[in-house]
């Protein structure tokens, strides 16, 4: 009998808990695809059961066209949400609505009726990172993401900081060379483990090239031509590149792996990890690890478009 009580107090407390949470596919746009938590008090008393910090959006709910964008541009990468539901307790808190939403308003000193604010806080509801204001991109959130986690003496996934690599990717000034070399399986798998590489192409230009794609605030192209060299690798000038999409990331076809959503970026370091018998399973997020028990082990996914598969998944 005192099981029985004890299950039902957990299923019941389980039952309330999720009920309180927004339907990522039922939910206004300005909170994108992240599922929410909407009560402070639920918010911090799961944050101090699960030790993780609350993430909180300040969001106009129905709001203007910043507010939708944020939910469209920054609220609904797959990795981001990963992030949000699995590193942090979320917590959605409307700007415009009387009530508890704005007794929390008035606890943070948060202006009604404004543009998306997050705030990252612990248990205590203490701040671990600057408030995120005026700044509606997916780097002013990772920025605080990351500097939360930090804060809170938390390791960050490498899923995060594949995040990080993907926001970089789609806004800094990147750089491409084309290496010469004897096979571009190994090459592949070489190239796209040095840091700095986000992704590398299999294919044919007067022989076997890999076309890299790097970030030069990170590697600098002499430093890049140098570790090539250790590996009897040629920079060589682009003429005429032909892809090979049926060597493209060899190791990862010839895998489970194949059958599951990949950013172009975790492809490249996966492939490579792969290549270099190291655990290719530490750059995939919870919900990827989860697909790679669970999905059809009948359409590859990796290569194809991955919000799109992601979507599929889900």
């Amino acid at each position: 009998m005192k099981f029985l009580l004890i299950a039902c107090f957990f299923i019941t407390s389980y039952v309330s808990y999720s009920q309180e949470r927004t339907n990522p596919n039922n939910q206004s746009e300005e909170l994108g695809k992240v599922s929410w938590y909407r009560d402070y008090q639920t918010a911090l008393q799961l944050a101090t059961q699960e030790n993780k910090p609350v993430l909180i959006l300040f969001q106009e709910v129905p709001g203007c066209i910043t507010c939708r964008n944020y939910g469209h541009n920054v609220l609904s990468h797959p990795l981001m949400i990963e992030a949000i539901e699995n590193e942090f307790i979320p917590l959605a808190i409307y700007n415009n609505k009387g009530g508890k939403d704005r007794e929390v308003l008035n606890l943070y000193k948060e202006p009604s009726w404004n543009n998306p604010v997050v705030r990252i806080v612990n248990s205590e509801g203490k701040n671990l990172a600057n408030r995120v204001a005026g700044n509606y991109s997916s780097k002013g959130l990772y920025n605080a993401i990351i500097q939360s986690l930090v804060k809170a003496g938390k390791p960050i996934p490498e899923y995060v900081r594949i995040l990080g690599k993907e926001i970089t990717a789609s806004t800094s000034n990147l750089k491409e060379d084309y290496y010469k070399m004897y096979c571009f399986w190994s090459g592949e798998g070489y190239l796209g483990g040095i840091d700095g590489v986000l992704s590398t192409k299999a294919g044919f230009m007067n022989g076997e090239v890999v076309k890299v794609t790097y970030d030069d605030n990170i590697i600098s192209k002499a430093a890049l031509k140098e570790l090539a060299s250790h590996q009897r690798m040629q920079l060589v000038p682009k003429s005429d590149f032909r892809w090979s999409s049926s060597d493209e990331d060899y190791y990862i076809q010839h895998s489970p792996l194949k059958y599951i959503p990949l950013t172009e970026i975790q492809r490249t370091k996966i492939n490579s990890a792969l290549v270099n018998k190291k655990d290719p399973y530490v750059y995939l997020s919870p919900k990827q690890l989860e697909w790679l028990n669970t999905a059809p082990k009948k359409v590859t996914l990796f290569d194809k478009d991955f919000i799109k598969s992601w979507s599929a998944l889900e």
